[in-house]
């Protein structure tokens, strides 16, 4: 068994003022995704300055956070929110869903792209490979905050989590880490090898849709569901597998449809 280092979910306090290593890894994933856009901007499209990529990485984050919260309030815990609507706000406590932070950063896109002559799938496929960078930091964050942790196990790599946490004091599996090396790491990878050679349209962002969804619904079996879901059919189907499925569906489909319908091969290397 491993011990769970204990670090204090407030990285910087000054006064009242708390700065918590939760939103830190928002902006650490935000920046690294316009560093690596900013690299591969001109392969994307030579006459983009880089203050419409700032304007581009701005709304695609509010994007990622509006409705990434509103995502989890509607998947998750509507009926607390609505009990009391002012929780909404209390972000640094956690509670972003991916699923709805990925609808709102399709919503971002498409509507930056009817402004900056950009097809839906050009900019998708433009900023999937970006996507990873920002999963991997949340999911140190969810580690630092001691939160979705997996099922009792006794593999080596096991964790006690702290008591706030975890009052039954089981080993478990760090299934934070699992999603870190998975959406974060993995995809990433998969992702920049798949871009550096020109591609079809859409045929990027059905890579990342694709195996978004296989990890997601893989780690979910030694993940703890939310305890006000619970599961949702045969004792095992969580809300983060129902929603992960279709995207594996469209991923295969975008794939398809990407390989065979004629078009001109898109260079998205990063």
């Amino acid at each position: 068994m491993l011990p769970y280092p204990q670090i204090d979910p407030v990285a910087l306090a000054i006064g009242p003022l708390k700065i918590h290593w939760y939103g830190l890894m928002y902006l650490i994933g935000i920046g690294g995704a316009w560093l690596l856009a900013s690299r591969r901007l001109n392969r994307f499209d030579p006459t983009w300055t880089k203050e419409k990529l700032s304007d581009m990485v701005f709304w695609l984050s509010m994007g990622v956070i509006v409705g990434g919260r509103l995502g989890y309030v509607l998947f998750y815990d509507l009926p607390a929110y609505i009990a009391n609507p002012t929780l909404i706000f209390e972000v640094w406590k956690g509670g972003m869903a991916f699923h709805g932070g990925f609808i709102g950063v399709m919503l971002a896109a498409w509507w930056f792209g009817r402004r900056n002559g950009k097809s839906f799938f050009e900019l998708m496929d433009f900023v999937a490979p970006l996507v990873p960078i920002g999963l991997g930091a949340g999911r140190i964050g969810n580690f630092i905050n001691a939160e979705l942790w997996g099922k009792p196990t006794d593999v080596p790599w096991a964790m006690v989590f702290p008591p706030f946490s975890d009052p039954a004091q089981l080993p478990r599996h760090p299934s934070q880490l699992y999603q870190f090396a998975l959406e974060g790491v993995a995809l990433f990878l998969i992702l920049y090898i798949f871009s550096r050679k020109p591609r079809p349209t859409m045929a990027v962002s059905g890579m990342f849709a694709l195996f978004y969804g296989i990890f997601r619904f893989v780690v979910e079996f030694v993940r703890v569901p939310d305890a006000q879901l619970g599961y949702l059919a045969f004792g095992w189907v969580t809300m983060g597998q129902i929603l992960s499925l279709p995207m594996i569906i469209v991923g295969l489909g975008l794939l398809w449809w990407a390989y065979n319908r004629p078009q001109p091969l898109k260079n998205t290397a990063l």
